[in-house]
């Protein structure tokens, strides 16, 4: 099998395996402990966050692990929103958001909390003026992802949050999970995010592992509550095996990003000037956005049969979001780019990844003219 959806979740890399198993050979002991295998375990555990801040280009007490993407934004917008509530009640995500900002954001309504959406344009990139109308002094989270994770749609950071720090007193949350690896992700600059998430799954770490990094020293509530571990900020014990191969997977990840961004974008712009061919197949990735993305629509076909189709043929992709892909619904970025009713149900993801070659691509296109001859003699 050809597996082309990188962006629902990655391989392990091989050296990232052999450090979580050297590490969960050794180093098991609880990091919280005051033994000596307790304090070896602690130690390992600072060297990890230490490794990770250093590439992030924040302190280490800035890092804080999590189990995940998801956790991560649930905690960075509920902890910051909650904490700082003194500072305003209202909320900006973008429409394209993933389903734990969205839902986040929803839940904190309940709390006395206002939501604003703010809109993007047909290629998925928020429109600066509707940010620059809906920010208000009374803002106090704004969360826009870097990378959209459905159609690759890359915001312009430095200017949001330019416009949030220069208009507002909120925070900027920026998800990173979909950017990190595969384009640079600013964090050090004056004017970048305040806070972003990083999932270990995503660059070929394992499942169950993330972080929330900080730029700066800032109030956040934690939504964690127990030993007091992370800074008080995420109890629970840590999982030192996971976090010290999440370190060594945020490494190669980061110095492996300025290659991989130049050969998957040769695949994805080949593969947009490849799909020109078809008539009925409507891309909705674009060239200007993340490099690993390729995302396009078939007219009057549902995408779960595609799915199924390449993966007889030896291929796996996706429809749009792995998280969403099971309610059959059309997803709801999918409505905020307004993609022609007759094209949203028909919509597929193909995201690159480690291990993938020209013959792969190759292998793809063959596959695919294959399933579009077959499909339309239905």
């Amino acid at each position: 099998m050809i597996y082309l959806d990188h962006s629902a979740t990655t391989k392990p890399d091989p050296a990232v395996l052999q450090t979580f198993i050297q590490a969960s050979e050794r180093y098991y002991a609880n990091p919280a402990s005051l033994h000596q295998m307790g304090v070896e375990a602690n130690a390992l555990l600072t060297r990890a966050r230490e490794q990770i801040a250093d590439i992030i280009k924040t302190s280490p007490e800035q890092i804080i692990f999590t189990s995940g993407g998801s956790e991560s934004n649930n905690f960075a917008i509920k902890g910051l929103a909650r904490a700082n509530k003194h500072r305003g009640t209202k909320i900006l995500v973008s429409a394209i958001e993933h389903a734990s900002v969205l839902e986040s954001a929803k839940a904190l309504e309940k709390e006395g909390f206002t939501v604003d959406i703010v809109d993007v344009d047909e290629h998925g990139v928020i429109l600066i003026e509707d940010l620059k109308k809906k920010l208000t002094k009374d803002t106090v989270v704004v969360s826009i992802m870097h990378v959209n994770n459905e159609m690759g749609a890359v915001q312009p950071i430095t200017e949001i949050a330019q416009i949030v720090h220069q208009y507002s007193r909120a925070f900027y949350h920026m998800d990173a999970v979909q950017s990190f690896g595969k384009i640079p992700v600013q964090f050090n600059e004056e004017n970048g995010p305040d806070a972003i998430t990083i999932s270990g799954h995503k660059i070929n770490a394992l499942k169950g592992s993330g972080f929330l990094a900080l730029r700066k020293q800032v109030n956040i509530n934690p939504i964690i509550h127990g030993g007091g571990q992370e800074m008080g900020y995420r109890s629970g014990t840590v999982a030192v095996p996971q976090v010290v191969a999440l370190a060594k997977a945020t490494r190669l990840a980061s110095e492996k990003q300025p290659q991989k961004a130049m050969q998957f974008s040769k695949w994805r712009d080949e593969l947009h000037e490849y799909f020109k061919q078809f008539p009925y197949v409507h891309v909705l990735s674009s060239s200007q956005g993340a490099p690993h993305i390729v995302s396009c629509a078939v007219q009057g076909l549902k995408g779960e049969i595609l799915v199924n189709a390449m993966q007889h043929e030896g291929i796996i992709i996706s429809t749009s979001s792995a998280c969403s892909s099971k309610d059959h619904t059309v997803s709801h970025v999918i409505h905020a780019i307004k993609v022609d009713p007759s094209y949203e149900k028909g919509v597929i993801r193909m995201s690159l990844g480690e291990g993938i070659c020209e013959a792969d691509i190759a292998f793809f296109k063959t596959a695919f003219s294959k399933v579009m001859h077959q499909v339309k003699e239905m």
